[in-house]
């Protein structure tokens, strides 16, 4: 266990924003595994732009890395192209 006041606090903190991190790590997987499932072209182009929204804002506060989001968007938008 920590001895110093701020290595508690520290400790409260990680954990808390540890917690903020997994949500929206959590919800962007659950989109994307939906997105993923679709197969109907038009609804899956309506729906990827929120998608792409969601990778950015989370790449650009550091819970996924940049190129993952890049890679994810890229292998969507294929899947997308890919549809009848």
């Amino acid at each position: 266990m920590a001895n110093h006041k701020s290595s508690l606090k520290r400790i409260r903190q990680e954990k808390a924003r540890a917690e903020h991190n997994h949500y929206y790590a959590k919800t962007m997987r659950n989109a994307v595994r939906k997105l993923r499932a679709m197969t109907n072209k038009e609804e899956a182009a309506k729906l990827y732009p929120s998608v792409q929204k969601m990778l950015d804002k989370l790449a650009k506060t550091n819970i996924i890395h940049k190129n993952k989001a890049a890679n994810i968007k890229s292998s969507l938008a294929a899947h997308i192209n890919s549809l009848a």
